[in-house]
């Protein structure tokens, strides 16, 4: 068997430009040593330890690290000799029998060449295949945005952790969104018992990823989405409607309202401080502002400026503004695209230095959006997502199908680059290991995009490498397994906040049920029903109409659960023969298939309650003695959930998941035994 057979199977991602594969194989000295020079920036020698333990991790074999012409190393990492000739990040790399070397055209491309060498230790071990790699971005920026505010603030551990592996896949700009989850001096009554991020966690991550190449943005909520602020008696009332500031916590309010009362001088006092006193816990010269969502503007206090200018110039004039406040201080402005888009003369007003950060969700998103930012000069980032929001399991197909988009209409309109977006809507239940998929396919497209051929090749890829899968099936398997969900978490959500805590209807909640299929999805019948305004339905009649619109998914429940059985039993063939994952992977993904198999059992024993479906149409798993069993199911898994949860994040807002789960065992037991009474 030849050398290079024996090494087949191995894959880089992502992709790079272009690979020329030599003859014979490069083993890895037993005692090596890495050599790099302090010139290009890391002073502590970071790279350099990577490689070193990466094949100590894969080889059991200890290497040296060194700098200078005196201490030669069997590999190198040094500077390209044309480097004006290179765009930042670009890198190549060679590995032959009598050594490697990573060339980069500055710290970012031998960082980069440095991940892919690190990527093929990992699965080639001490054998190296012989190759000379050339290769560079597509995209300037390659950017991932995490949610760590509504619901779940990860541990530093964690956020280091998640660093290393963007730093692998070759990112190198990261931001974290923040609406309440960080200790503003002044403001304990926003982050009080959210678990906040400190400014010494800012400080020490910044430095984490500055070390690996990746620039940390400040980004936080300074207009809209203000929803734990504007609840609170000292900033109430600086919000649209302050009368509103009472309502029991909501989920779904949390995701729509509580927006600032520009007209209000306050409230320009209020967004400046959070900018001031965050931004210099940063060195990036960067900002985001955010301002998106900003749904109350102009209808509640402000309505009178609203009438008198309109909208859209009162919210250029507020965010032209921030930009200015940023600009005098040496920063360059980012924020959320949306509302431009809603009000695309907006466009025109800002600032030249803003850059709008280009949102679009869906899995069939065209390039209309892209393409009016690029017609009006604007500078843009083109922000795709993972999927995993709302969700225990990753919607990776659609992950793929919204990434590549967004990649490709990035290129084809000229995008400085791409930020990948990981939300947490309604409690951020989506467990962050389950956004790696999505993570990966993002650093391919944002680095090469296009070059993949198909969506299985990627994820045969990503099994392989990431996970360690020889048979590249985790995936796939993963990804069919998110076909079987049948009840969301956001069904249940709305079914339970349906109820507006004095056992009438939340009629907000009520009017966002259309908004749970795609358009071709909702039954007619239904949706008349929901719009007819001609009397209020009671919270039974509204839940009633909530099952009823979601019949076709929920009675797929059965179906749905012989599949997730399948796939879990799978997945822990491959774990058994993989190896240890890190961090738990498999356990999370257990985790996550159980609680979606339990959800689907809910939402066909909800749905037989009503008379939605029958009792012999949905079968054994709802009948009625199986009430208490299904109960416990739930609070036992909920046992493990938190024990996941513990592995990646603070206590947060653990207990508001919990208190879901619990809320919705009680009612089992409750509506079991009032049909044993009857």
């Amino acid at each position: 068997m030849s050398d290079q057979a024996t090494l087949k199977g191995w894959t880089i991602i992502p992709k790079p430009q272009t690979v020329q594969h030599k003859a014979g194989v490069s083993l890895l000295p037993m005692c090596g040593r890495v050599n790099e020079p302090r010139a290009f920036g890391d002073e502590r020698q970071v790279l350099a330890t990577q490689l070193a333990d990466d094949i100590r991790a894969v080889t059991g074999l200890e290497w040296d690290i060194a700098t200078g012409d005196r201490w030669p190393g069997f590999i190198t990492l040094t500077t390209l000799d044309d480097l004006h000739a290179r765009p930042s990040g670009a890198y190549t790399l060679d590995v032959t029998k009598d050594g490697v070397t990573v060339r980069g055209a500055d710290f970012e491309g031998v960082r980069n060449g440095v991940q892919t060498l690190r990527q093929l230790i990992r699965q080639c071990g001490a054998a190296l295949p012989c190759l000379h790699i050339e290769d560079e971005p597509a995209f300037e920026t390659r950017g991932y945005y995490l949610d760590v505010t509504r619901g779940r603030v990860p541990t530093l551990d964690w956020l280091k952790h998640w660093a290393d592996k963007l730093c692998l896949y070759k990112y190198n700009q990261l931001q974290l969104y923040v609406e309440h989850t960080f200790r503003f001096d002044g403001m304990s009554e926003t982050w009080r018992g959210s678990s906040p991020l400190a400014p010494r966690d800012i400080l020490e991550f910044d430095d984490y990823c500055a070390e690996r190449g990746l620039e940390l943005v400040p980004s936080v909520s300074t207009f809209g989405h203000l929803y734990m602020a504007l609840r609170t008696q000292s900033l109430r009332d600086l919000g649209e409607f302050p009368e509103n500031a009472d309502e029991p916590f909501g989920f779904i309010d949390r995701m729509r309202h509580h927006t600032l009362n520009i007209s209000d001088d306050r409230a320009f006092d209020l967004s400046c401080r959070l900018i001031d006193d965050y931004l210099q816990l940063f060195r990036s010269d960067k900002f985001n502002i955010c301002a998106d969502e900003t749904f109350d503007l102009g209808k509640g206090r402000s309505k009178p400026l609203a009438e008198r200018i309109g909208v859209a110039a009162m919210y250029a004039d507020y965010v032209t503004r921030l930009c200015r406040h940023l600009e005098t201080q040496g920063k360059k402005p980012m924020m959320w695209g949306d509302i431009a888009l809603e009000h695309p003369e907006i466009l025109g007003r800002l600032p030249e230095t803003v850059t709008l950060l280009n949102w679009q969700y869906d899995p069939r998103v065209t390039d209309e959006k892209i393409r009016t930012v690029a017609r009006s000069g604007a500078r843009q980032i083109v922000c795709p997502a993972v999927w995993c929001w709302n969700a225990l399991l990753p919607r990776i197909d659609d992950a793929w199908n919204n990434i590549t988009r967004m990649a490709r209409y990035g290129t084809q309109y000229g995008a400085q680059g791409m930020l990948v977006t990981d939300w947490g809507d309604l409690g951020h239940v989506n467990d962050p290991r389950m956004a790696i998929p999505g993570m990966i396919i993002g650093a391919q497209e944002s680095w090469n995009p296009g070059r993949t051929p198909d969506e299985t090749d990627m994820l045969r890829r990503v099994s392989r490498l990431e996970y360690r899968d020889a048979s590249g099936e985790l995936l796939d398997i993963l990804t069919h397994a998110s076909h079987a969900v049948s009840f969301e978490w956001n069904h249940l959500i709305t079914w339970l906040e349906l109820d507006d805590g004095r056992g009438g209807v939340n009629t907000g909640v009520l009017q966002t049920i259309p908004g749970l299929l795609p358009e071709d999805e909702r039954p007619d019948d239904v949706v008349r029903a929901l719009q007819d305004g001609s009397r209020a339905p009671s919270l039974a009649e509204s839940r009633r109409m909530l099952l009823r619109y979601l019949k076709h998914h929920v009675t797929l429940g059965e179906t749905a659960d012989h599949l997730l059985q399948t796939s879990a039993r799978r997945i822990s063939a491959i774990a058994a023969t993989s190896g240890p994952w890190t961090n738990g992977d498999a356990a999370a993904f257990r985790v996550a298939i159980e609680g979606q198999r339990l959800l689907n059992r809910v939402g066909l024993r909800l749905a037989s309650e009503t008379g939605v479906i029958g009792t012999v149409q949905s079968g054994e798993a709802i009948q009625h003695d199986d009430a208490a069993n299904l109960a416990e199911a739930l609070e036992i898994w909920m046992e493990a959930y938190a024990a996941q949860w513990g592995m990646t994040s603070r206590d947060s807002e653990l207990h508001r998941l919990q208190e879901v789960v619990f809320r919705v065992a009680e009612h089992l037991r409750s509506a079991n035994g009032a049909r044993s009474v009857l």
